[in-house]
């Protein structure tokens, strides 16, 4: 399994997060409730193969009523290693709407699916 950490503590909740880089949606028609697309083909999977890697963060922050006090907050989603790019847009959105100011925030990638485990099947056998 490929994991890759990084950390990342800034001292006033700021500095230091990477430029959210945009990138290139497929346009697909998804229900709302199942995740699924009109080719029964789901988001999460469709991500993967295209190079997503299962993404999570531990969040540790200051609450705004006690500064003294830490809480942590896990996000996770599927994101493109090494800018990624999903959790820096939720670090910026949580910097302009939250109260809560950053204290540390803890990432660790793995790509589920890898080029290897995935190969065309050239032929059918049937036993009986």
């Amino acid at each position: 399994m490929e994991e890759r950490v990084s950390e990342h503590s800034p001292p006033d909740g700021t500095e230091g997060i990477m430029a959210s880089q945009g990138t290139s949606s497929t346009k697909t028609s998804v229900s709302q409730n199942s995740g699924v697309s009109d080719s029964g083909v789901s988001r999460d999977f469709r991500l993967q193969l295209e190079g997503y890697g299962l993404t999570t963060a531990n969040i540790l922050y200051r609450r705004p009523d006690h500064p003294w006090l830490l809480q942590t907050y896990v996000w996770q989603d599927y994101d493109l290693c090494p800018m990624f790019p999903q959790l820096n847009k939720f670090l910026n959105f949580w910097l302009e709407k939250l109260e809560g100011p950053l204290h540390s925030v803890t990432v660790a990638h793995a790509r589920l699916i890898k080029p290897a485990e995935i190969r065309a099947v050239d032929g059918e056998f049937r036993l009986h």
